[in-house]
């Protein structure tokens, strides 16, 4: 539709504003109420405006545009009317521009400048420092109410956008203030400590509490990068003093794909790590028992010629690498290069396979690609999403956003499949609360009812899958009442998930580590690739199966070959002519035979085949299962390299230790769980001698005598694009701006929002017969519980980065058990009483977290603690085909200390 605002005329979509419409077409209408991510209000008037045939001047921000409206936003009336709204408004304003950490970026100031109010009309300056509120206490944000102008963006965004529900209004007329409800403090009350209020306050009136006083909005330098934290790929604007190198705070803009400026606890508050004191500075070289400080030139010599020694005595595949999610693809690809070209073997890998490789496996068998089919803002359109196996809302907190905008706004149903009773609960239709380890079983019986219930997608079926009746047989043994035994869901439950599944427009199944880490991960995957062809929902926008990665760069640190079994952009290592391929373009013999796994490695070492090993961005000894034997190997293992920006757990055992940038001191580039790949851009400086990763991986090569140099990260990613097809068309310039998601074939290619339209990656998609296995532990007398792991909100990974930051700590700074309240009761445990956990592979003490988090029988820890790792615990027993440990079921027991 066509509409004239201020004598232009523009072109409006349906259902848009004319504020809107105004903003998409460069014409600034004055605004302080209205954030594009919140349903319009109209409050403040200060966008109000001349319609031509309306009585009076309308909101903006709430009149629809329609077919032929001229719109005139800047008369003399209409500024006067604003100027006095200013006014207004700064009569109690109770503060000074020039001493506000908000000075430069601030609305009401930038509006104040433009309708030029007088001293007096700006009030009388800074009002009595404010009485404690909700946020005392609070190390993450802070409310000053002499800033708030009550616009309640704070308490809609708490509302509408984040769900949290933890802000509202208390008092009346002037004295209004915002305050949790009943003025809890703000880390007791449902606050999540997201940071949208900060985000989408207009004055400063919410503000970071750390960054207060270090360096005013106007003087800050920001640059564009992406989040270091989980796989959704934040896109964060890191904000820095330039005067002290130092990230004040963390602002993300409205609009940037893919959060469309929200973010996290971590993403908002978690980057006080960068510029810790504990950073690495210098080389370290073990005599004796101690780290002593050496040159960059000593280290590399003593690791190049360690690693010469051992190749020539004992061969290439005595030597291993263990690459990382947590650094960029750039490095990475370095690290697989070297570690295949320069010494001369493939046992080369890095955390996926302890969290996504029974995706990547399963996945490429039934459909050709291991990837997420579909992206982020896919879910909101979604007529049904299964989330089975994700704790979305603590491990992919953005997502979940989308996830329960899909429900409350758009009307979706929700299915939940999880053993706890997770914060998205509330929002399904149905929590199916299975036993651990038993997904292939509810699948299953899922896919029962559909058949004998006639609501397969026949026509799908036939035309695009192969191999439907091989996988019929299996599943028509397991029927919702057979299920029932084994899961402990009720068949009707089973058959109602079934129904709302296979009826909806659209499904997506959405998953993570509840699915993949187990001994029977791939087959739990290619269920739910059953499930999905079963019913025609791949290939089609809103619907697909999608993995949720853990980490910032796993999808990436895939793609780019850090695995045993694939180079680049998953290209068979076994394969003759790919092999040949990548010779050529190395210029160097390579291994023919696939390497091994991470904990492979880790029993190779025990049994002397594997003598040194090189870790980048790793910490297996907090991460890997059954740590005994892991830190065991770690101890043993006759040359051991850590590179990171921390001593870490496993640096402790390291012979060399090697100081790297993190990623805000690095050029490069992160591949989210979308397929997206995104900028990384240097912020600060690095502290002492720390080095880029990937600089550091090419002088060890050099001096090991496979040369490697690159110029800079863009060259390396022109490399990648030369010998990886699905990055064939990405270059740091097409990317500047917004992501590209894979695959994108060529330079003209615009990227693929989702996979599989119209033809599956390997042909037609492949049902596979899955058959339920128990997992690999079952409870006994001695161990009568089964044990789950997971992670936190408030911790990430190993704790290398959060377990640095004050505002994250302090909400959850130990671990804990999870227990159900009438098994404490039968034990003997209180909530918070100190207990022993125990399973076949050790024992761990920890507190207690009793209530209905998980059901009778079963116990649930975080793995990010140091202090009583949960993976002391946990099974090192594998998937058969994946070779992913089975950190999700376990026998266990436990008792009061």
């Amino acid at each position: 539709m066509k509409l004239t605002i201020d004598d232009k005329q523009v072109t409006a979509k349906p259902a848009q504003t004319v504020l809107q419409v105004a903003q998409a077409n460069g014409i600034d209408i004055p605004n302080l109420c209205y954030d594009p991510r919140l349903a319009p209000s109209g409050s403040c008037r200060l966008c109000l405006v001349e319609i031509e045939g309306q009585r009076a001047l309308q909101p903006s921000c709430v009149f629809e545009a329609a077919e032929g409206l001229v719109v005139r936003t800047n008369t003399d009336e209409i500024r006067q009317i604003r100027k006095t709204i200013l006014e207004l408004l700064f009569s109690e304003h109770k503060a000074r521009c020039t001493t506000c950490d908000e000075n430069g970026k601030c609305d009401l100031q930038s509006y104040a400048y433009e309708y030029q109010l007088d001293e007096a009309s700006l009030g009388a300056g800074r009002g009595a420092e404010p009485a404690p509120n909700y946020t005392t206490g609070n190390l993450a944000l802070e409310y000053d109410p002499n800033k708030c102008i009550r616009c309640a963006r704070c308490v809609r965004i708490c509302d509408e956008v984040q769900m949290a529900h933890a802000l509202t209004f208390k008092n009346r007329a002037a004295e209004t203030e915002v305050a949790t409800a009943f003025d809890i403090p703000l880390n007791d009350s449902t606050c999540v400590l997201c940071g949208q209020c900060i985000s989408t306050c207009p004055t400063g009136a919410l503000y970071d509490r750390s960054a207060k006083g270090l360096c005013q909005a106007k003087d800050m330098v920001r640059t564009r990068t992406t989040c270091v934290y989980c796989g959704v790929g934040c896109q964060i604007d890191l904000n820095v003093n330039p005067k002290t190198n130092r990230i004040v705070r963390v602002t993300s803009e409205v609009g940037c794909i893919p959060n469309d400026g929200n973010l996290c606890v971590k993403g908002r508050f978690g980057m006080d790590f960068v510029g810790h004191p504990e950073r690495l500075t210098t080389p370290l070289i073990k005599r004796n028992g101690s780290f002593e400080k050496a040159s960059w030139d000593e280290a590399i010599e003593v690791i190049a010629g360690k690693f010469k020694k051992i190749k020539s005595e004992t061969g290439p595949d005595s030597i291993a690498g263990l690459s990382s999610a947590k650094c960029t693809n750039e490095d990475n690809y370095v690290f697989q290069k070297f570690i295949r070209a320069g010494i001369g073997t493939n046992n080369v890998d890095h955390c996926a396979r302890l969290c996504h490789a029974s995706t990547v496996a399963g996945l490429a068998r039934a459909f050709g690609s291991g990837a997420m089919t579909n992206s982020i803002d896919e879910f909101r359109n979604a007529r049904c999403i299964f989330v089975i196996g994700s704790n979305t809302p603590e491990a992919h907190p953005v997502i979940a956003l989308s996830l329960k905008e899909a429900v409350v706004k758009h009307g979706a149903e929700l299915i939940v499949a999880d053993p706890r009773e997770i914060d998205l609960v509330p929002y399904a239709k149905l929590h199916l609360q299975q036993r651990p380890g038993t997904d292939v079983a509810l699948i299953n019986a899922m896919m029962n009812v559909i058949i004998e219930e006639g609501l397969t997608d026949k026509d799908f079926i036939a035309e695009r899958t192969e191999d439907f009746e091989k996988a019929t047989e299996a599943i028509k043994e397991m029927t919702p009442e057979k299920a029932e035994k084994i899961t402990g869901v009720r068949a009707e439950a089973i058959r109602q998930a079934a129904r709302i599944y296979a009826t909806a427009e659209t499904a997506s199944i959405v998953f993570s580590m509840g699915i993949t880490q187990h001994t029977t991960g791939t087959d739990n995957v290619l269920s739910l690739a059953n499930l999905a062809m079963i019913t025609g929902n791949v290939g089609r926008e809103s619907a697909g199966v999608n993995p949720l990665r853990g980490q910032n760069n796993v999808q990436g640190a895939c793609d780019l070959g850090a695995l045993p079994n694939v180079y680049p952009g998953y290209q068979q290592v076994e394969a003759p002519d790919i092999h040949a391929k990548f010779e050529k373009a190395w210029d160097r013999k390579l291994s023919a035979r696939n390497g091994l796994t991470v904990v492979e490695i880790f029993h190779a070492i025990e049994a002397g085949f594997i003598r040194a090993l090189y870790l980048m961005g790793e910490n297996p000894a907090l991460s890997d299962p059954n740590l005994s034997r892991t830190r065991k190997a770690l101890e043993e293992v006759e040359f051991l390299v850590s590179q990171d920006v921390f001593l870490t757990e496993s640096g402790q055992y390291a012979d060399v230790v090697l100081p790297a940038f993190c990623f805000a001191e690095k050029d490069g580039t992160f591949t989210n769980t979308e397929r997206r790949v995104q900028r990384v851009r240097r912020t600060v400086n690095p502290p002492g001698q720390a080095r880029d990763d990937w600089e550091i991986v090419c002088d060890i090569a050099t001096a090991f005598g496979y040369r490697m140099h690159y110029e800079n990260a863009s060259q390396i990613m022109d490399e990648i694009a030369s010998v990886s097809p699905i990055y064939g068309g990405i270059s740091f310039e097409r990317i500047e701006t917004v992501g590209l998601q894979w695959p994108c074939a060529n330079k003209d290619h615009p990227g693929t929002k989702y996979l599989h339209k119209g033809e599956f990656k390997r042909g037609k998609g492949k049902f596979h017969p899955v058959r339920f296995k128990e997992p690999a532990e079952l409870p006994n007398k001695e161990f009568p519980f089964v044990l789950s792991t997971g992670r936190l909100l408030y911790q990430y990974h190993t704790g290398t980065l959060t377990r640095k930051v004050p505002a994250i700590h302090q909400v959850c700074p130990t671990g804990y058990v999870e227990i159900h309240v009438q098994d404490a009761e039968k034990h003997g445990i209180g909530d918070g009483d100190s207990v022993e956990v125990s399973t076949p592979r050790g024992k761990v003490t920890t507190k207690a977290r009793v209530g209905t988090m998980v059901a009778r029988g079963w116990l649930f820890m975080p793995f990010h603690f140091a202090e009583g790792p949960a993976n002391m615990l946990t099974n090192d027993a594998l998937d058969p085909i994946a070779k992913i440990p089975e950190f999700k079921a376990c026998a266990a027991n436990i008792r009061p200390i």
